[in-house]
């Protein structure tokens, strides 16, 4: 039975205990609260948002519908919803994510991974899966959360992956979702290739900034207003990581060496355009699951 469904059966029947707040009582009035604020899915993202703070899935939350919560219980759950109409992501809020059989956790320092990310994993796993990865090399540029290099690592364990970043505090989160995931990696502060001067690399990949500038304020209002404004822009463009790497990868990657990156919607044919001007002859963008150019595939010669 669908979960409101038995929301709406079973709220007849409730028992207040001396004017006490249900489980139930407090998943209407979050609902009609989110609902008021123009949040979507007002049921779902309060089953969501109760559920994690109770420590409780969405079915047992029903099961459990008539237990009166102790006033600690409430404050928390109050706290919750506070942060959430105020647009704050869920994920966020619960401070961890499921990404590719891995616990990642988030904070505002990294962007929150992406299904569209997993993708990318996905293909790297497949295609680097039957190789012999002892004593090579892949390094996760713009790491973030860390979530692409630590899900690679965690699925071919031979492959000596190397994660860097910028920021000292999304690298700080990195490094927290190594220890979640029991996965030994590297980690090096800098600006794109900077930390890598002197190294080569069999892999790289990496998943930029790549919002134009004049695109930001058309973001939707909880990535605009609560994930990382410099690992959103990319500058008046869109473009200029991928015009730094298309001029600079080649010396950091051994002969027949590859490189994955993620790329913007509608972007595909101008970073081809880049690429072959920057002297790469095998290279293509690859799609996601809506058939819009997502990805983006190098190798080197």
């Amino acid at each position: 039975m669908h979960l409101f469904a038995l929301s709406t059966r079973i709220s007849g029947k409730l028992n207040k205990l001396n004017g006490m707040k249900t489980i139930l009582d407090v998943l209407n009035l979050c609902k009609g609260f989110l609902h008021q604020k123009g949040i979507k899915n007002s049921q779902l993202q309060a089953e969501y948002l109760i559920g994690d703070a109770l420590g409780l899935s969405r079915v047992q939350l029903y099961q459990h519908f008539d237990r009166p919560l102790v006033e600690k219980e409430l404050e928390i759950c109050r706290h919750r919803l506070g942060r959430r109409v105020k647009g704050e992501p869920l994920q966020y809020i619960h401070g961890e994510v499921d990404f590719y059989d891995c616990k990642i956790s988030v904070n505002s320092h990294v962007l929150i991974p992406r299904q569209e990310t997993e993708i990318l994993v996905d293909i790297i796993v497949g295609q680097l899966k039957s190789e012999d990865l002892k004593d090579k090399f892949l390094w996760d540029l713009c790491c973030g959360s860390g979530c692409i290099g630590i899900a690679i690592k965690k699925k071919l364990p031979d492959l000596n992956v190397i994660l860097s970043d910028v920021c000292p505090a999304a690298l700080a989160v990195a490094r927290k979702n190594a220890q979640l995931n029991q996965v030994d990696v590297e980690f090096l502060q800098g600006d794109l290739l900077d930390p890598f001067v002197g190294r080569k690399a069999h892999f790289v990949v990496c998943n930029p900034p790549y919002i134009a500038e004049r695109e930001y304020e058309e973001l939707d209002r909880e990535v605009r207003d609560f994930e990382p404004r410099k690992a959103l822009i990319s500058g008046s463009s869109g473009l200029e990581f991928y015009t730094r790497l298309s001029l600079q990868l080649k010396d950091f990657l051994y002969p027949a060496g590859k490189a994955w990156f993620e790329i913007g919607r509608g972007q595909g044919p101008a970073v081809c355009e880049l690429f072959f001007k920057g002297g790469w002859s095998i290279c293509k963008a690859e799609k996601d699951w809506a058939g819009h150019d997502r990805f983006f595939f190098l190798e080197n010669e």
